[in-house]
Formats: structure tokens, sequence, C-alpha cells
């Protein structure tokens, strides 16, 4: 073929020649293109040179797949794609690429660092970057995690990693906890949650990923991490972390999960702070593949889930993992800096109560901050120097009574403590100032710009959602629902000051194909809500340029987790990937351009978790998982290092979308 094509030609050959695998309809590479392009028209004619019009991308559809039954036992216990994805062109035609999950390791596994080595992938480390070790285990081997969770994918214009052949990219990934102890003792919260940069060597034809390096972060200037959950990438290509469950610093006494992450990080009991734990951790990227990490103290101290920075690069709305959740909202004085700004919590105006209810909002002021004065705050004070916390009516008119975490508190602020309550004490003062606290466990959250519409992941519609206790009162299945906010500017907070902000939240509705729906009675395989629709919403992103909503699963109510596609035009859910039973779908991150290439990123954690009842001798009763249970568990074990490793990886077959 001649190699003075014109550039849309060549971009389309592109196109063709980044699918990793080769499509499904059409038989071989040649022919495939030959379709794809509309034909041979590379022929011009006798007289007069024509220059062939490129058939183009007009849109993407997924095929899906069943869920799999004990039948396919072997599909249930590993991660299992049967989907495919369909380019139809501007020709009328189309081509069909199969769909395959790839690991880049699982936990546990030794994999290159760079320098000739080898590391051990999700292992954990001290303050001092010493492995902590697993004093329950004979050997005492590094504890390492079976919990992998938010990523980002992203590239650096001056990346310079030893090793790689083709393109350079990084991949940011955390790890949010390790389930047990070689002794089986849950080992939840009581780690430091590490987070890695990895290398990847991007093939430059097929756009297939290959880690050459992996590098922990130290997150020593950061006093280590708690609990990281959801992930996202910022407009300005860095890693926006997580740190959910903030610990309550008024009863941190008792609290001895607290107690022994503290002795696990810095090998005393008492030295771990709380007021440090619950903000938002951001990563970014060295060129050599190493990375460095800050957290903002001034966006709240809540259950941070998976944030979303909108196209403005100052607004940030914010998932709240917690019962009596809020919707926060964090406006930045300065676009791609989220070092100062103003806190908003949400209240939820009813309209409707049935099948998740709906709402208009408006937005609280909690207050204004940089994130190094609310830090030298976090430094000095204690729960008492901030706010006075009773569990029992005072039966003292000083005194609000606020609902939190599930139970009731009556609260006072001290004077002159504003500030350190609505930056230290979020949760507590978002509900005195009058905020709708009664969200139960808001997952993901992200945002289709061009329709200017925000998506959040309720994942359980449990008590604090129907009792009213956080002003918030509707009917709505336990499995779940995705809301969807349209985005304004010109709103005003509960002051009646300008917000300086053109995406906020104006209102909030489900989305009505991702309602979960809760089955009467268990199905044949032990399902409690229908595994043909979504089970317990968690990540979610959104695809621009394939105009789809991805939703990964974490599920009490499905035997397998899956991954959905969900497509805004045309309002079809789609099933693209199981994950092992007893596993959570995690790491979720749709890109649409790395080099030319897109990306569905996808982890999963604690597989083979089993949620089942004993009876006294230990036999099994009932539960989710009890009709599974007794054949899956030996070959999870046998793929996942008996349930202490999990999957980070990705989904390949996607083509070419420029």
């Amino acid at each position: 073929m001649s190699d003075h094509l014109d550039p849309s030609r060549r971009r389309m050959l592109k196109f063709i020649s980044g699918a990793p695998l080769l499509p499904l309809a059409g038989g071989s590479a040649a022919a495939a293109l030959l379709t794809a392009c509309g034909g041979d028209n590379d022929t011009p004619s006798v007289t007069s040179p024509v220059t062939p019009t490129p058939a183009t991308l007009s849109s993407v559809t997924f095929s899906g797949m069943a869920a799999p039954t004990l039948a396919e036992a072997a599909k249930m216990a590993t991660t299992t794609v049967g989907s495919s994805l369909v380019a139809n062109y501007s020709d009328g035609t189309k081509t069909t690429y199969t769909l395959k999950y790839e690991a880049f390791f699982i936990t546990g596994a030794m994999v290159p660092n760079g320098s000739g080595g080898t590391i051990l992938s999700g292992g954990y480390y001290d303050i001092n970057n010493k492995p902590i070790l697993d004093k329950t285990d004979a050997a005492q081997r590094q504890f390492f995690s079976d919990c992998p969770d938010g990523s980002s994918l992203l590239t650096l214009p001056n990346a310079s990693v030893a090793g790689v052949k083709g393109n350079t990219v990084f991949a940011v990934v955390q790890f949010e906890y390790t389930t047990r102890n070689v002794k089986g003792d849950s080992m939840y919260g009581m780690l430091p949650s590490p987070i890695a940069v990895l290398t990847l060597d991007q093939d430059k034809t097929t756009g297939a990923l290959t880690l050459v390096k992996y590098h922990n972060v130290d997150t020593s200037p950061a006093n280590g991490l708690w609990i990281t959950c959801g992930a996202s990438r910022s407009p300005w290509n860095t890693h926006l972390s997580s740190e959910e469950y903030e610990p309550d610093a008024t009863a941190i006494a008792t609290n001895t999960q607290f107690q022994n992450f503290s002795t696990n990080l810095f090998g005393d009991a008492t030295k771990a702070n709380p007021y440090h734990y619950g903000h938002l951790p951001e990563v970014t990227v060295n060129p050599d593949g190493t990375g460095t990490i800050k957290k903002h103290y001034c966006m709240g101290r809540i259950s941070h889930e998976l944030v979303q920075v909108m196209p403005d690069e100052r607004t940030t709305l914010m998932g709240d993992d917690a019962t009596n959740g809020g919707l926060f909202m964090f406006v930045a004085d300065k676009a791609r800096d989220l070092s100062s700004g103003t806190l908003y919590v949400a209240k939820w105006n009813q309209k409707t109560a049935d099948n998740g209810g709906s709402a208009d909002l408006t937005w609280v002021k909690l207050g204004k901050a940089t994130s190094a004065e609310i830090k030298a705050l976090a430094d000095s004070l204690k729960a008492a120097d901030i706010i006075d916390v009773k569990t029992a009516d005072p039966s003292d008119a000083t005194y609000t009574k606020i609902p939190f975490s599930g139970k009731t508190n009556w609260v006072k602020v001290k004077p002159g403590m504003e500030k350190a309550a609505a930056f230290l004490e979020t949760h507590r003062y978002a509900a005195l100032k009058g905020g709708s606290l009664g969200f139960t466990k808001m997952e993901g959250t992200t945002v289709n710009a061009k329709d200017k519409i925000a998506y959040s992941a309720m994942s359980y519609i449990q008590a604090a959602m129907k009792n009213g206790s956080g002003g918030i009162s509707i009917a709505g299945p336990n499995a779940g629902i995705v809301y969807a906010l349209n985005l304004k500017g010109g709103q005003k907070d509960d002051t009646g000051a300008a917000i300086d902000s053109e995406w906020v939240p104006v209102d909030m509705a489900p989305v009505p194909a991702l309602i979960g729906e809760d089955l009467a009675t268990p199905d044949a395989l032990g399902n409690t809500a229908n595994p043909d629709k979504i089970g317990n919403p968690d990540n979610i992103k959104f695809s621009e340029k394939l105009r789809t909503l991805f939703i990964g699963e974490d599920s009490g109510t499905h035997v397998n987790n899956f991954l959905w596609a969900y497509n805004v035009d045309t309002k079809t859910l789609t099933r693209l990937l199981s994950t092992p039973s007893g596993a959570e779908s995690t790491g979720l991150h749709a890109v649409d351009d790395i080099n030319g290439f897109a990306y569905i990123m996808s982890n999963f954690q604690h597989p083979g978790d089993w949620e089942v009842t004993k009876d006294a001798s230990g036999n099994v009763t009932g539960g989710l998982h009890s009709k599974v249970m007794a054949t899956l568990d030996p070959l999870i074990r046998a793929n996942y290092r008996d349930r202490y490793g999990a999957a980070v990886g990705y989904l390949t077959g996607l083509p070419h979308l420029n």
C-alpha cells in the first residue's frame, strides 16, 4: 500500500491496527480492515486522482454476557468476560471486537522494581518504609493486600523509565485494606494503606500494556494512609485518592482498630492522630516512575470515596461512603489547586419518595479554608477542644440533636471553633448547619460533561435514607440506585451568596434503568437481587467518547459481582464482566485516549469473602453464598493465593477511538 496516504486514511488504519484482538466478524485482519474502511477504494480514476473518503466511527455499542451459573463453576471462581464491543461506522459497516481481561499481577506476586530486583505487589510498609510482617505466620511473611481499589492511568510528556520499549504509561493503584492475617483474624483497617505507581510499556501497534516497574510511594509525609477506597484522575493528571470511614476522634480512646493501625504504622498504639485521617490525598507521578503524595485538609473530613473534579478544574463533587452521609462539594480558589477553597453540603428538598425518590438540591456553606491552616489545627487540637458530644439526651437546649453514623448525637461547638468543626468534624458540623445527612453509602461520582450531568452511586438504600433522620425519607431497593444530578451555574448558598461555579448540582433523581431490584426470595443461586440489573453500585466512570457509564458492583445481594456498561443515549444496560464470587469490582477507570488507545481499568478485591451463617458446629446454614461456597471455595483458593491475592488489570479488545 502506498506510503502517501492522506492523514484521515492513516488514522483509520491506526484505528484498525490498534485493536489488541482480531474482530470476531469478518475473518482475517485484512478482511476486517476492508470492512471497517468501507471497502478497497485505493485505486484512483484513470483520468483524475480520487481521495477516498474513509468511514468514520459513528458509535460504539456493547454486546453483553450472561451471568455464570454453578454449572460453570470455573467461571464463577475467576474473572470472566463474555462480552464484546461493536464499532459502527458512517458507511453502515460494523466491526465486532471481543473483550478479554488481562491482569498485571495477582497481589502477593514479586514484580520488577525497575532496578533489576523485585518487590512484593500490594506489600505493606510502616512510617519508616520498613516491611510490616505478619507475626501470626511461622515465616513472618510481609503483609500484602487482597484489596486493590482505585486506579488512574496517565502519561507524562517527558517520561523516562528503563525497560520501556514502546510508549511509557503510568498507572497509580491503591490498596484499601487486607482482609485477614495468616491465622485468619480480621485485619480490616489495621494496616496503613499502600499506594503504588506502575510503569507500563504500551505496545505502539496493539496498545497492550506490560508491567516493567512497580514503585511503592512513600506515604510518610502524609502520616500514612487510612482505608483508601475509590479514586479518580484529576484533569491535571494527578491521582486523587481517598480515606473513608474517618475514625471518630471523640471516641478514639476505645477504638482498638485505630490503636492497631497506629501500632502497625508507628510502632506505638497512641501515636496516630485521628484528625490526620479522613482527608483527600493527591499523588503526583514523576517522569521516572516514582510518585509523591500530599493530603488536602480543606476538603472536609468525611468518608471520602471516589471524587470527581468538574471540567472547570475547580469544582469537586465528593462521594461520602457513610451511614448518615452527605453530598459534599468543594470549590477551589484556583484551577488545578485543591489546597484552598470553600466547602458546601447539599440540602435534599424532597419532591417524590417512591423508587429512590427525587429532590431539588440547595447548598449550605460550611466554611472557607486552606489546607495548611486546617492541617495546623489537626496537629494541635483534640476533639474536646472543638466540639462537645453527648450520646444521650442531656436535656439541655444549648445542644442540638443530630444524626451521626446511624445513631443520635447531641452536640455544640466550642466557642471560636467553627472552622475547626467544619473541616475536622465535618459530618457533625454539616448536620448542625442544616445539611441533609441521610444518605447511605454514597459511593462513586462521575460526570457527563457534554450533558452537564453528574452520576452518583448509592450502593444501598437503607435505614438512614428511609427513616427521615437526615432529612431524607424515601422508598427504594436495598440493591441500590445510580442517581443523575443536573449541573448549573448561577446558584446561591444558604446565606444568599453566589457559588462561584458553573457545575453545581441542582437536583437529584434515579436513572430509571439503574435501579436495583430486590427479590422476594433468593433465586436458585442465592442472589437476593435480580442479577440482570445492577446490584449495589460502587465504582462508576463515564466515557465521553463512548457515551457510556461504567458501573462496578460491591454487592451483598449478587453471588458474583459484575461490571456493567450503560449507554446514556440508547438507555441500554450491558453486563461486561463477572468477578470471582465473593469479590468486589474495584479500580474502575475508563480512559478514552492514551496515545490513541482506549482502556477500561478494572480490579477486584477479596475473592471468596463468603457471606454465610453457620451453626455452633460450623455448618453453613444460610447467607448469600451458602449455595455456592462448598463448590467455589477450593477453586478460588487455587486461583488467588489461598484467598490472600486479588487482581490488578484491565479489559483488552477496545479499538482505537480516534
